[in-house]
C-alpha cells in the first residue's frame, strides 16, 4: 500500500501535530511534574543512603575511586618526569666522567 506524496505529507503533518499536542500536554501536566519531582527526590535520597551505607562499611564510593585514580595518574606522571630527569643527570655525569677520563666507581671499589 503506497501513499501518494500529498497523502504522505498530510499523514506527516497530522502526526507532527499529534506529537506536538502530546508534548505540550505533558509539559503542562501537574501530575507529571509532581512525579518527576518525586522521582528526582527519591533518587537523591537513594544516593545519600548509598553513600551512608558505603561509609558505614568503610568502602569507597565511585567518586572516591575516581578521585584516587586521578591522583594516582598524577603521581605516576610526576614519577615518570623524575625518572627522565635522573636519566638525563646520569647521562651528564657519564659524559663528564668521560671528559675527565676518570673510571666509573662502584660500591665495591669504594668499600675496599
Amino acid at each position: 500500500m503506497s501513499l501518494d506524496p500529498d497523502e504522505q505529507e498530510s499523514l506527516r503533518s497530522r502526526s507532527e501535530h499529534a506529537i506536538a499536542e502530546l508534548a505540550q500536554a505533558l509539559l503542562e501536566s501537574k501530575t507529571l511534574e509532581n512525579a518527576l519531582t518525586a522521582a528526582l527526590g527519591a533518587r537523591e535520597k537513594a544516593s545519600e543512603a548509598q553513600q551512608a551505607a558505603l561509609a558505614a562499611l568503610n568502602l569507597p564510593s565511585a567518586s572516591d575511586v575516581e578521585r584516587l585514580e586521578r591522583r594516582l595518574r598524577s603521581i605516576s606522571q610526576r614519577l615518570e618526569d623524575i625518572e627522565d630527569q635522573i636519566d638525563r643527570v646520569a647521562e651528564e655525569v657519564g659524559g663528564l666522567r668521560r671528559q675527565l677520563g676518570s673510571p666509573r666507581r662502584t660500591g665495591k671499589a669504594d668499600a675496599a
